[in-house]
C-alpha cells in the first residue's frame, strides 16, 4: 500500500494528476510505510526471540548456562539473580546476533528507517539531521545487501 500511494503522490507532484491534495497522500504513504516497517520489526524481534529460545535450550542441555531457573528470596540476593539474568539474555542476545548477520543487518536497517514515518507524522519529532543520517545508515545498510547477497534476509 505503501508504494501505491507514494506512487500516487509521484503523478500529483509530477503534475499528471494536478488536483491531488499532495499532504493527503503523502500522510497515507507515510502511515502505511510505518505499518510495514512496525511489521517488519515485528517480524525481526520474533525471529531472535526464536533462536535466543534455541539457543538457550541447546546450552541448558550442555550445561553451560551460567543461571539456570533460581528462586528469588531476599532482596540482595534477588537484585543479584535479577543482574546476573539481565547478563545472561544480554549475552545470549549478542551471541545470536553475531551468529546472524543478516537478522542483525534487517534488524538496524528497519530501526534506522523507522524514524522517517515517525518524524514525518509527527509522532517522534526530531530533527532533520538526525533523519537524514537515519536514511544514510539504512541505505548503506540496504546497498551492503546488494554488494554481498548472504546478507539479505531470506523468509
Amino acid at each position: 500500500m505503501y508504494f501505491a500511494c507514494d506512487n500516487i503522490l509521484w503523478t500529483g507532484k509530477v503534475g499528471l494528476l494536478s488536483k491531488l491534495d499532495q499532504d493527503k497522500w503523502s500522510q497515507r504513504s507515510f502511515r502505511y510505510y510505518l505499518f510495514a516497517l512496525i511489521m517488519n520489526l515485528s517480524r525481526d524481534v520474533y525471529e531472535i526471540n526464536l533462536l535466543m529460545e534455541r539457543e538457550y535450550q541447546n546450552r541448558r542441555q550442555k550445561g553451560s548456562m551460567v543461571l539456570e531457573n533460581g528462586e528469588i528470596h531476599d532482596g540482595n540476593r534477588s537484585k543479584e539473580l535479577i543482574n546476573l539474568r539481565i547478563k545472561n539474555q544480554l549475552r545470549l542476545l549478542c551471541l545470536v546476533l553475531r551468529n546472524n548477520p543478516p537478522l542483525l543487518l534487517d534488524a538496524l536497517k528497519n530501526v534506522c528507517d523507522i524514524f522517517i514515518p515517525l518524524d514525518k507524522l509527527g509522532l517522534y519529532k526530531t530533527n532533520s539531521g538526525f533523519v537524514g543520517f537515519c536514511g544514510l545508515a539504512s541505505s548503506i545498510l540496504s546497498i551492503l545487501t546488494i554488494v554481498y547477497p548472504w546478507l539479505k534476509l531470506k523468509p
